[in-house]
């Protein structure tokens, strides 16, 4: 008999090792883990989503930090005891007295340092206290709050039965006065008979006396003991040891006051000066 074809044999021998022999192998997936991935698949979505977690990481982190210090620093400024009001200090006062200042403001002790009104404080200082001219109220951290005080300079005095009320370069009536201030000339009107009275009035004849005060140099002011005005354009300077200046009208203050310092210092014995011309000045009795 003839022997087996060579298909029977390898139908019916032993299964050979080697490559093609066996079932194929099904391919291997994409996106599978290995021997050192995760246990489950990874689309490209997901993929997504990991890298913009790693590249917003530290942006969500430090917008969380934003707002942990917004918070407690919201905490420290209004809820804490550390940054409230303790102590309030006041300066420049001549006058006046601390304690009246400090009175007078009303500053909150013991709020929080930032809700503090420096404003508010500022207009109580100055309605409570009409000889305040300015006050700067600041904050002092952590714990004060300091008020720093202007006071108005009487130029003019205007007596007023036994009392003298005192009048700023401004024209301002801040304060009354049982005994005159040293070194103020008190202002005396006499301008009713005047022909220029029925033009001006007696409030404009004082805002006049008033400027001829505040030009006068400081020197020249000391030794001024009254401001007489007769009429708008006649203003009489009555000096120390019974000197007169004659001083006119209230215009060009600056050059006439410049022109009597000047004078005062060449003539010291002369006992009468006329500066209503200040470019010609005239002096005698030296």
């Amino acid at each position: 008999m003839a022997g087996a074809t060579t298909a029977q044999r390898g139908n019916s021998g032993p299964a050979r090792k080697g490559k093609g022999s066996g079932s194929p192998k099904p391919p291997k997936q994409q996106g599978s883990s290995g021997p050192s991935g995760g246990s489950g698949p990874r689309g490209p979505g997901v993929q997504r989503l990991v890298r913009r977690l790693r590249h917003r990481g530290p942006v969500l982190l430090c917008l969380l930090a934003a707002a942990l210090l917004t918070g407690g620093g919201s905490w420290v400024l209004y809820g804490s005891s550390w940054l409230r009001v303790e102590k309030v200090t006041t300066s420049g006062t001549q006058v006046l007295t601390p304690e009246q200042v400090l009175a007078a403001a009303a500053v909150p002790v013991g709020a929080p340092l930032v809700t503090v009104d420096t404003d508010e404080i500022a207009g109580r200082v100055r309605d409570r206290l009409p000889r305040v001219d300015s006050v700067d109220v600041v904050r002092a951290w952590p714990h004060g709050i300091g008020l720093k005080v202007t006071e108005r300079k009487p130029v003019l005095l205007i007596k007023k039965d036994a009392k003298f009320v005192e009048v700023d370069a401004s024209g301002v009536r801040f304060d009354t006065a049982v005994k005159a201030p040293a070194g103020v000339p008190v202002l005396e009107l006499s301008a009713a008979q005047s022909p220029s009275g029925r033009r001006f009035d007696e409030e404009r004849l004082l805002r006049e006396a008033v400027g001829v005060a505040g030009d006068l140099p400081e020197a020249v002011a000391k030794e001024t003991v009254q401001v007489k005005v007769g009429s708008y354009d006649s203003v009489v300077l009555e000096l120390t040891r019974g000197r007169t200046v004659v001083w006119g009208s209230g215009e060009q203050g600056g050059a006439k006051g410049r022109a009597l310092a000047a004078l005062l210092k060449a003539v010291p014995r002369a006992d009468h000066f006329d500066v209503s011309v200040p470019t010609a000045p005239a002096v005698s009795g030296s």
